[in-house]
């Protein structure tokens, strides 16, 4: 690949859709690698098969906030991994960063899903890493901040990565913007936003009664805060196929920055 820096998009989907998966996807830098979120099920390893990312070189996982289509996915890799650690087929430690509510709500099912034997990695070469409002983290070549983003619905954390050639790339989960966040989200490179449906659908789609946006909203915040590249994720799924097209036409008439609407597995150079 051209370029040694980009966003593979594992699923580009919000929490209900049956034709893409559900929004995570993996930040490549130079010389390391983040996956954020893991979808709903055991499908994540059907999205990594696909995207040609062997899950036994990931090492760093971020996971959002608790909700079933963020989470799940990572009781199936904890699963698969933590036997591939005995059997000396995953080398290193697999580390999962998360904040408290997720760091609890994956021990509880972990420990009644998964079997004693296999929890038993848990700790010791998976690693729960908590993290608070506001931690930097070195993971491989990327200096990560991770943030509340003050949801009013679920604790939920995102993150600005700073890239080894200098770009800043935000996550912002899959949420409103709250202006507690402007100090991660103004002047960066990449802004990662949720747009759940065009705002010509809001009624239909009653976006602001389940806490996300449109796609207006999400081109306003860019063009205010000064984004150079918005890329829009967690959306409906019912027009798939003229996804790209029309929200990109309607960010556009708010948002003079790039509009990058990406289907699942496919590659955003950064």
């Amino acid at each position: 690949m051209g370029n040694s820096q980009y966003i593979k998009m594992l699923g580009t989907g919000s929490a209900m859709c049956t034709r893409c998966y559900n929004t995570c996807f993996y930040l490549k830098s130079v010389a390391g690698q983040l996956m954020v979120d893991a979808g709903g099920g055991n499908g994540i390893f059907r999205q990594l098969y696909r995207a040609g990312i062997d899950y036994t070189q990931i090492h760093h996982l971020f996971v959002t906030h608790v909700h079933t289509d963020h989470i799940m996915g990572v009781i199936w890799l904890i699963r698969k991994i933590s036997p591939l650690l005995y059997k000396g087929k995953y080398h290193g430690t697999f580390n999962i960063y998360c904040h408290r509510e997720v760091r609890e709500a994956l021990e509880t099912m972990c420990s009644i899903m998964i079997p004693d034997k296999i929890m038993a990695a848990v700790g010791k070469t998976i690693i729960l890493r908590e993290v608070i409002d506001g931690e930097t983290i070195n993971i491989d070549d990327m200096c990560v901040t991770f943030f509340d983003i003050g949801s009013d619905k679920t604790l939920q954390y995102g993150f600005s990565a700073q890239m080894p050639d200098g770009q800043r790339v935000v996550c912002l989960g899959d949420e409103p913007y709250n202006p507690m966040s402007e100090k991660y989200v103004r002047g960066c490179d990449w802004l990662l936003c949720e747009a759940f449906c065009l705002y010509r659908d809001r009624e239909q789609f009653r976006p602001y009664e389940k806490h996300h946006s449109t796609v207006i909203d999400a081109g306003k915040l860019a063009q205010e805060l000064g984004v150079k590249n918005l890329l829009i994720y967690h959306t409906e799924d019912t027009r798939l196929m003229a996804r790209r097209e029309s929200y990109t036409a309607e960010a556009r008439t708010v948002f003079t920055g790039n509009i990058h609407v990406p289907m699942d597995l496919e590659t955003v150079k950064l």
